[in-house]
């Protein structure tokens, strides 16, 4: 089986629809997918409704969370929650919350590059994020390319978009043990997202690692494109000491990103572990 759990659509921060994302998926010869937007649901029923014979869609949600080290400053990171009900009531509510946060943030940033005369406006960014998608930063990258301000979505992030630079805006974030737990709460699996993707900015200790294992944490996603052969070695061993499994995605966001879809894979024992701890939702299938 080939396995890929880690996807964005056009209902976050993706190029392709949830329809065209199950469809590459399967061309690209995928038998499972996960649908991961950011802090929301909305793909999960297109993708559901398109999904071609022979290909598994694993709902679920990548959300924005943050901790701090012992006498740090706060780090941000992402949580991927699998499988669980999106009906419950305390984290379908503090999804809610970082959903208007991301739309105030972007909202903010495009005043800060407008007010330094750049080329990009409010209405243009809505409608590239289209009226299912939470508004990103891709999104105002996207404008800033079609304007000629930038010539690829990474340059307008190397440029304009960074994080520290004078138009970055943060948003809202769920502290990540609270993030843990209301994804159990809610039947889900939480796995962390990418822990040692260092060119983001700032990584989280192993004991931070453990510390989110003692609040429910599954399973670590090793095998992604911002982890060397060093990181994901080191990984898989904190994994098998805290009791996790491990996972492999291409964290696909068509054209927005170069990785395809299948770039990193999840082994079959792994997947297998990760709906066994689900309640809240199953997998789908045709």
């Amino acid at each position: 089986m080939r396995i890929d759990l880690h996807t964005h659509s056009s209902a976050s921060d993706g190029t392709d629809t949830p329809a065209e994302l199950v469809a590459a998926a399967r061309a690209a010869g995928l038998d499972v997918i996960a649908l991961t937007d950011h802090d929301t649901t909305a793909g999960w029923e297109p993708a559901a409704a398109a999904l071609p014979p022979g290909l598994t869609l694993v709902p679920g949600a990548e959300i924005s969370c943050v901790t701090a080290e012992p006498a740090g400053r706060p780090i941000p990171l992402h949580v991927l929650a699998y499988l669980f009900d999106p009906r419950e009531e305390a984290f379908r509510a503090e999804r809610g919350r970082l959903q208007e946060s991301r739309l105030t943030r972007a909202r903010r940033i495009v005043e800060l590059l407008e007010a330094d005369g750049l080329p990009v406006s409010w209405d243009r960014v809505r409608e590239l994020a289209g009226s299912a998608g939470a508004v990103g930063r891709p999104h105002i990258g996207r404008a800033l390319v079609e304007s000629g301000a930038a010539g690829s979505v990474p340059e307008a992030f190397s440029r304009y978009l960074y994080t520290g630079s004078p138009y970055y805006v943060r948003k809202a974030e769920t502290d990540v043990l609270a993030a843990v737990r209301l994804v159990r709460a809610a039947g889900g699996v939480p796995v962390f997202a990418h822990p040692l993707a260092r060119r983001r900015g700032q990584v989280v200790s192993d004991v931070v690692i453990a510390e989110m294992a003692d609040a429910g944490l599954a399973g670590l996603e090793v095998d992604h494109p911002d982890h060397d052969p060093a990181d994901r070695a080191h990984l898989r061993g904190l994994a098998a000491e805290l009791g996790l499994f491990v996972t492999g995605s291409s964290d696909y966001h068509g054209s927005n990103k170069a990785v395809p879809l299948g770039a990193n894979l999840t082994a079959p024992a792994a997947y297998e572990a990760l709906v066994a701890q689900a309640g809240g939702a199953r997998p789908v299938a045709v």
